[in-house]
């Protein structure tokens, strides 16, 4: 059988899996991309070309405006990418999409198959961190950054971590935002680039088996300092903003904080996850103005955070603290804040807690239908309405080191 032949055979199997079963749009887009490939090898098919030809869009089609075929060509990365961790894991041909083109490529498996890798990898990965030795703000887990990528699961395009679990649900294909989430997120929906997820990965010293802190320049000069940790919450709030987005039919692009740049905050819509103690990078761009996080100083909190109400208003607290680091969390509170960029243009929305659970708690505070009608109709805002920049802060319930209920019990509009 031709080279040719194998690699027809390998997108009929591809079609007919369960991982593009329903899916009609990607198959559609798989068949045109593996037929280019074919027979024009190296050379990759315009984006027009695709929405023209494939997906039916008129000749005026402008993909600076328009994002969808970048959308659909990384929602076909995940499912290749979800196929061969699963049923195609013992195929002798491997389709890839990379990333920053669509020509199709193929090629055959090493001898090493990527069942037996990640059994191999996976117990030393998770196994490496001792959870009950970090300070209470990442709330007694550190991840690093290799177990938030196994966490997410399945390799996408343009992201740090991953795009897929959220793909994976049989059925995602009836999906359906509800209105309230389309409202609440039609802003980050609408560029030229999908929005940048910033999480926090705060510096740190120490080893896991010995102990892990915060780095403290007073005391930690000339220490090796370690920035690719970050918290459960943050973990499970990529998690959450994933599946919200893709029922949205959008993508999201993701990076640790401390590989930020102004140049991104410029030129992007930005979904901060994490304070500023923690996600520095917060301190670079215009934040909140009303609800400002701060490490206190002194005391039994000291080096906790809080949230300072600046102007507190109707029997509001000037401070809003989290349960003392030496009781079990039971209460914890956080940011939820929509403001303008450095470029008014765009757009940043900061979700923050005081602790690593407070943060996962503001993610899906805006990620779930209940709690964002809530906040809609305390903004004033109706399902054809556009969202205006906005503070709040939210009151968390905490049980057993998991968020079980939030309450938002403070809110600034910002200027019309």
């Amino acid at each position: 059988m031709t080279e040719k032949a194998l690699q027809l055979g390998q997108i009929e199997r591809l079609l007919a899996s369960h991982s593009l079963h329903g899916s009609e749009s990607l198959c559609k887009l798989l068949r045109y991309l593996a037929n280019h490939s074919l027979e024009h090898p190296g050379t990759s098919p315009k984006e027009y070309q695709i929405a023209t030809e494939v997906f039916g869009r008129q000749q005026d089609f402008d993909p600076h405006v328009d994002s969808m075929v970048r959308v659909q060509a990384g929602r076909l990365r995940t499912k290749l990418a979800e196929y061969y961790a699963s049923e195609g894991a013992d195929d002798h041909i491997i389709v890839e999409l990379p990333k920053g083109n669509y020509a199709l490529t193929f090629h055959h498996r090493s001898a090493v198959t990527p069942r037996t890798a990640s059994r191999a990898a996976s117990p030393a990965t998770i196994g490496s961190l001792d959870s009950r030795q970090a300070p209470r703000p990442l709330f007694s887990v550190l991840l690093v950054l290799a177990v938030v990528v196994t966490a997410i699961v399945s390799v996408a395009t343009d992201r740090f971590l991953t795009h897929g679990s959220a793909a994976a649900r049989p059925g995602k294909e009836a999906l359906e935002a509800p209105a309230a989430l389309r409202v609440f997120w039609k802003g980050f929906l609408t560029g030229p680039e999908e929005p940048w997820v910033i999480f926090s990965n705060a510096a740190f010293v120490g080893l896991p088996d010995s102990g892990v802190r915060y780095f403290d320049p007073s005391r930690d000069r000339g220490q090796k300092i370690f920035d690719h940790y970050t918290g459960v919450g943050e973990v499970l709030a990529v998690h959450s903003l994933d599946y919200a987005f893709d029922q949205l039919h959008q993508k999201i692009r993701v990076k640790r904080g401390s590989l930020f740049s102004l140049d991104d905050a410029k030129n992007n819509d930005l979904i901060f996850i994490g304070s500023p103690t923690e996600n520095l990078t917060l301190l670079e761009i215009p934040g909140t103005q009303e609800f400002v996080f701060k490490s206190m100083p002194s005391g039994i909190r000291k080096g906790n955070t809080e949230i300072i109400n600046v102007h507190p208003q109707g029997g509001e607290p000037r401070e809003f603290l989290a349960t003392p680091a030496n009781e079990p969390l039971t209460e914890e509170y956080a940011v939820v804040a929509l403001v303008k960029g450095l470029d008014p243009s765009h757009s940043v929305l900061i979700l923050a807690g005081t602790t690593t659970i407070g943060t996962q708690a503001a993610v899906e505070y805006v990620c779930q239908q209940d709690s964002l009608e809530q906040l809609l109709l305390r903004l004033s805002v109706s399902n054809s309405g556009e969202l205006k920049p906005f503070e709040a802060v939210i009151r968390v319930k905490v049980a057993k080191g998991v968020p079980v209920g939030s309450e938002l019990v403070a809110l600034r509009k910002g200027p019309a």
